[in-house]
């Protein structure tokens, strides 16, 4: 669904390695999640013990890179991007359960220091400080299972494989919502190429009202 006709100017938004961390993120994210459900048995793919061992070898890369997108964020300032607000987080909302139906205008468009509206920060942040550390958590725990009772920890398997795979579907849900909302710009594609060339379409006016 796209929003009404307006004046739009292109903001360059996504730097190199932005842009390089959020797909290849993106990738290692729906790798792990392939070879995580063949581990659990839902097909059979690469086969048990290669699907293992390329799930663990992906797992560890995407903490390497993980490490790399935080020490990003904060020497970059970035981080500022993701600091919570309530400022019309009730019309962003409503927006997306009504208004982008009616091609309304989006209460908070895109602009240079206003990357993400309220409901993204708080999901965004949410995911970052919460879902992804207690998904790598329980899959290190999971790693180093028969570890753990030299290391004074005494954790059953199940509730260990329980969280990490609950947080697996959370991911998957993200994903796929995720690649819903990229088709709610001004065109289908808008935000995708803006991912991919770093350049946003945006409101001509976008900056004072992102800003707001």
């Amino acid at each position: 669904m796209t929003e009404p006709f307006c004046e739009i100017e292109r903001v360059y938004l996504y730097t190199r390695f932005e842009r390089f961390w959020h797909w290849a993120q993106a990738l290692l994210v729906m790798f792990l999640l392939l070879t995580g459900f063949e581990i659990h048995g839902s097909y059979d793919l690469f086969g048990f013990k290669l699907a293992t061992e390329l799930h663990n070898y992906t797992a560890w890369t995407w903490l390497i890179l993980y490490i790399f997108i935080l020490f990003w964020q904060a020497t970059t300032e970035q981080w500022k991007q993701y600091v919570p607000t309530t400022k019309k987080l009730l019309a962003v909302a409503w927006y997306y359960m009504h208004g982008i139906f009616k091609r309304e205008p989006h209460p908070v468009p895109k602009s240079a220091r206003v990357k993400h509206n309220p409901l993204q920060r708080l999901t965004y942040l949410g995911i970052a400080i919460v879902l992804i550390p207690v998904q790598m958590a329980s899959g290190i725990l999971y790693f180093y299972y028969n570890s753990l009772p030299e290391w004074g920890m005494s954790i059953p398997l199940s509730y260990i494989s329980f969280v990490h795979t609950a947080c697996a579907y959370a991911l998957l849900i993200f994903l796929v919502v995720h690649v819903y909302m990229t088709s709610t710009g001004h065109s289908i594609t808008a935000h995708f190429k803006a991912m991919c060339t770093g350049w946003e379409e945006v409101p001509a006016n976008g900056e004072e009202q992102g800003a707001a």
